[in-house]
């Protein structure tokens, strides 16, 4: 949790920096490059998120590897991936330029907001060759339940992106004013931080012959063995931060002041989902670590207490929301829009009904991706996808209803996906998945 919080911290700097911007020849900029930032960082996730989606088949590989004390044939995953990933980044790199340029431009109505974001990705781009080393090195120590690192990765990242904000965005110190630019920037440059804090920490704690860093020959068979796990996972997280962007899209075309308050509450919702995504993450390992130890019998009560853990965490942060949703939204709302804060408190009450549907979901969805079943995960997120496809298109798109109403799709996602997955997880014959 404290690895993600930190970075969260990442994304919400530059959100937090960039509310402080102002021009008295542009009234609202502030708004404009928050909402700017907010939706190319979607963007940038949703292309992203199909190296992301590899080294979590990585990573299932390298917990089932480290629960049957395999330990020699780690390495060879996380080298090789590594690899491959590099060469899809270059591959994701061009790509983000076409579509940007060529397929962007179509759907945005503000062409303020258009401009902003696409300045922000001209530079946000070159972080895909370093978040694709860095994934793998999060598998690696995720799959082998060595988390702590993740935390002083991520403060690392958090710390060098503070500076980089306050420096780039308002040429502080003698550096150049670049506005939302400068937020991409000091993105960038977290990541490159975090490559340097992994390999540091790697070369210097991890015993290389043991866990097979020695003797390294390229085999395509250790490719194509985490692409029959990940393939399904890949597109499956392309198909759902896909979807997540076309929502801000489709937010955008009904006013600047839409997609700002929807923003604001994707900002807050970031913040909520450390502890879902965290817990998420631990029971898709422990379920692998528990099925490469032999104890089947032990994978659903684990599960259980996995989701009892992440709803009693997430009903404490909802009610501390409820308290006082204004201060939240205050600490990150544009400092000349103030009357903005009062806007988004409905959205954001929406939004924090639905969140102890999804802390369950999230975990109960992961473990079946832990048993290694990722084709199954991604026929349940298929057939929830058409749900939630469906109800975007019914309240966002075509009857074009408030901020709040837009927010209500989050229950077409996370309720059908959790029935699934506990029909899934209680029915299936998941039980002898070989890796």
């Amino acid at each position: 949790m404290l690895g993600l919080l930190a970075q969260n911290i990442v994304q919400l700097t530059g959100t937090f920096f960039l509310g402080h911007v102002s021009d008295p020849s542009q009234p609202g900029i502030a708004g404009i490059y928050q909402s700017a930032s907010g939706l190319a960082g979607i963007y940038y996730v949703a292309i992203f998120t199909i190296c992301f989606g590899f080294s979590i088949g990585g990573q299932i590989m390298i917990s089932r590897r480290n629960g049957e004390k395999n330990y020699d044939k780690i390495g060879s995953i996380v080298i090789q991936g590594i690899i491959f990933l590099q060469i899809f980044a270059l591959i994701l790199f061009f790509l983000s330029g076409f579509l940007a340029d060529n397929v962007l431009s179509m759907f945005m109505k503000s062409p303020k907001i258009y401009a902003a974001t696409e300045a922000y990705l001209s530079w946000r781009v070159y972080g895909f060759f370093f978040a694709a080393i860095n994934v793998m090195f999060r598998a690696f120590y995720v799959g082998i339940a060595r988390t702590k690192v993740l935390t002083f990765n991520a403060i690392a990242m958090a710390v060098i992106n503070v500076i980089g904000d306050y420096l780039l965005i308002f040429g502080n110190l003698g550096f150049p004013k670049l506005g939302i630019e400068g937020a991409a920037i000091a993105a960038v440059l977290s990541e490159i931080a975090s490559v340097l804090f992994f390999a540091i920490y790697t070369f210097a704690t991890i015993d290389f012959k043991k866990y097979g860093f020695v003797k390294m020959r390229f085999k395509m068979s250790i490719i194509k063995s985490i692409l029959n796990i990940s393939s399904f996972t890949m597109l499956q997280y392309l198909i759902s931060m896909s979807t997540w962007f076309v929502f801000f899209v489709a937010v955008e075309q009904h006013s600047e002041d839409a997609l700002k308050i929807t923003n604001l509450v994707r900002s807050l919702y970031l913040v909520y989902f450390i502890p879902m995504n965290a817990l998420a993450t631990t029971a898709n390992t422990l379920v692998g670590n528990t099925m490469g130890m032999g104890n089947i019998k032990g994978v659903i009560p684990l599960v259980k207490r996995i989701c009892v853990l992440n709803l009693a965490i997430i009903l404490v942060m909802v009610v501390a929301t409820l308290v006082s949703p204004e201060f939240w939204i205050s600490i990150i709302a544009p400092r000349d829009e103030v009357s903005i804060i009062a806007d988004t408190v409905l959205p954001l009450i929406v939004l924090l009904f639905s969140l102890p549907i999804s802390s369950l979901s999230i975990v109960i969805f992961s473990s079946i991706s832990g048993t290694g079943n990722t084709r199954a995960a991604l026929i349940l997120e298929m057939i929830t996808m058409v749900i939630y496809i469906l109800a975007m298109f019914w309240i966002v798109i075509y009857k074009q209803m408030s901020v709040a109403w837009c927010w209500t799709v989050e229950y077409f996602y996370w309720g059908p996906l959790l029935v699934f997955s506990i029909i899934y997880l209680s029915r299936a014959k998941w039980q002898n998945k070989r890796i």
